[in-house]
């Protein structure tokens, strides 16, 4: 795989001056605008009159080209590297009005800035090395987060606490491939690497640590984007009640007939603190029309795709019961019917009622408890950080078993190295320009 690692020298003031508003569109008692580059020096002077003190705050008087006052506000300056972005920035505090902030972002332009786009900022602060790239996810993260533990798992990953995590397993890949490559420099030796015990206890020492990360990242993700919980089981079970009462809302159609739902119907709760997306799927049974027989292809595909499924049965219904899987919850609802205890059951299987409740917090237990304590000591982390952790780790298992079925250390160092790739994408010691243009685009214009 070649070196796709970006380009970032002379990356400071490369595309010019940027003026952006970093407060959200609207009114209110104060906006802040950002400029940042090479220019900011030259438009201070002009428009405010002086550079002002480095990191100091300045009561200035903001004018247009005429001479005239367009507003009187507080100018804060931050010269290179020392700064969010590693440019000289000016930070200006202004009325919130969004005519008074259009005029002084028009303004600024005339004086030789350019609009940013989204994320250009923390593009440019990732660029000039004053962050990695997680740590600039974790910003637009901070920003977006909709929980109390979404919000400090994203601080985590800002503070560095995912960057220092990945850059330990790089760490501990570079020593096993540094160990390993010694005896190909020196062949003469005569080292067999494959009879080091060091060597063997530093695999086995590094599997764990993977696990360790792999499984915060999860939890992390789980915190951003949402447990995906799929409600699946046969028709007339109660998976559309059990949705309603879990969302405490009418959110899906109830009927007796069988077939009810046909498409996924979703719904957003949180539970014990972590964002939960339910969805109610048509029961699972050989269809008769086409478009039911879609409706069941569409709910096969959505438990494919789940975090968890809460298998919903019909406890008065009797017969063979599956047994919960590590992504499968056994949910027997309708005990109001049979009389049966409210509860945990043996197996990660719950006894509920959706009609009169019995059982629900039980249910919110198990599903919590799937998310894996999702705000224990979590770092906000993507999709992509996840993905690019579970195949460095299986570059990394491939390595082992080469290792022990005794191949060359040539052939395992490779493998070794392919893990390592794949943790340089996560913090962006490995990217292409593709890739940063797509993650910097989900954020918003002055961030």
């Amino acid at each position: 795989m070649a070196d796709q690692s970006p380009d970032r020298s002379g990356a400071q003031g490369a595309g010019g001056t940027i003026v952006a508003c970093a407060t959200p569109p609207g009114r209110g008692g104060v906006a802040v605008i950002r400029v940042s580059g090479t220019g900011v020096r030259g438009i201070a002077a002009e428009m405010l009159g002086q550079l002002p003190p480095a990191r100091s705050a300045c009561l200035v008087s903001l004018r247009e080209s005429s001479g005239e006052m367009l507003d009187r506000g507080l100018a804060l300056f931050f010269p290179a590297p020392n700064s969010f972005t590693g440019e000289d920035v000016l930070e200006l505090q202004v009325h919130g009005s969004p005519v008074v902030c259009d005029l002084l972002t028009e303004r600024i332009c005339e004086l030789g800035a350019r609009p940013a786009g989204p994320g250009e900022f923390s593009r440019r602060a990732f660029l000039n090395d004053r962050m990695d790239l997680s740590q600039a996810e974790a910003v637009a993260d901070l920003i977006d987060a909709a929980s109390a533990a979404a919000a400090r798992a994203a601080a985590r990953s800002l503070r560095g606490a995912f960057s220092e995590a990945v850059e330990e397993l790089v760490s501990r890949l570079t020593g096993l491939r540094a160990h390993l490559e010694a005896t190909l420099d020196f062949p003469d030796e005569e080292i067999n690497p494959l009879e080091d015990s060091a060597l063997k206890e530093g695999f086995g020492e590094l599997g764990k640590r993977f696990v360790r990360v792999t499984e915060a990242a999860e939890r992390g993700r789980i915190l951003r984007d949402g447990l995906n919980v799929v409600i699946s089981g046969p028709p007339n079970a109660g998976k559309s009640s059990l949705m309603n009462a879990l969302a405490g809302e009418s959110a899906a159609i109830v009927a007796d007939e069988p077939g009810t739902t046909r498409d996924l119907v979703r719904a957003q709760v949180g539970i014990r603190g972590v964002p939960v997306e339910l969805v109610d799927t048509a029961g699972l049974r050989s269809a008769d029309g086409d478009v039911e027989r879609e409706g069941v292809r569409r709910a096969r595909s959505a438990r494919e795709q789940a975090d968890l499924v809460l298998e919903v049965l019909d406890a008065a219904a009797g017969g063979p019961e599956p047994r919960p899987g590590e992504r499968t919850i056994v949910v027997r609802n309708k005990i109001d019917l049979t009389g049966e205890p409210p509860g945990l059951l043996p197996d990660a299987a719950v006894n509920v009622s959706a009609r009169t409740g019995a059982g629900l917090d039980a249910l919110r237990r198990l599903m919590a408890g799937a998310a894996g304590g999702a705000g224990e000591g979590a770092f906000s982390a993507r999709s992509r950080h996840v993905n690019s952790l579970k195949e460095a780790r299986r570059r990394y298992l491939a390595a082992g078993v080469l290792f022990n079925e005794g191949h060359s250390a040539e052939v395992v160092a490779e493998e070794l190295r392919l893990a390592q790739e794949h943790l340089g994408e996560i913090t962006g010691a490995v990217s292409s320009d593709d890739l940063l243009g797509e993650i910097f685009s989900q954020f918003c214009i002055g961030k």
